[in-house]
């Protein structure tokens, strides 16, 4: 075989076989999103969600962020922290936002809170998750 063709077989056994879980640190709901708009909008440096801060504008997903996101190698999900909690209550202590890789039904911290919090720009945070997938 050819080192491309080994490259696209490890390519493919790499997506089928864990996805990245963003889990945001605010809840899902409309109530919760319209609080967060407002606090994200009057008093930025208070809002306690980097992932969220850095990753939507207004309403929406900044389309930069969901471009990077579908082109990964990876299958990504994302999840509120009450959504999060509801399906794994024996998680429900860490600390959000945070990122887990999962393998089957197992869930490892993959970038922490500290780490995402640690960020300045989206462009920062893509880095980050750039060099955490090539480890």
């Amino acid at each position: 075989m050819t080192d491309i063709l080994l490259e696209l077989i490890y390519n493919d056994i790499m997506i089928e076989t864990f996805e990245l879980v963003f889990v945001y640190n605010a809840d899902s709901g409309i109530f919760s999103g319209i609080k967060d708009l407002v606090h994200k909008s009057v008093s930025p440096k208070t809002y306690e969600c980097n992932l969220c801060g850095l990753t939507y504008g207004g309403i929406s997903m900044k389309q930069d962020w969901k471009e990077f996101v579908e082109n990964l190698p990876i299958k990504v999900a994302f999840l509120h922290k009450d959504e999060f909690i509801k399906k794994y209550p024996q998680l429900a202590s860490v600390s959000f936002p945070v990122v887990f890789k999962k393998e089957g039904k197992t869930l490892e911290e993959f970038i922490s809170s500290d780490e995402i919090n640690k960020q300045k720009s989206l462009e920062d945070l893509k880095k980050l998750i750039n060099t955490a997938i090539e480890k």
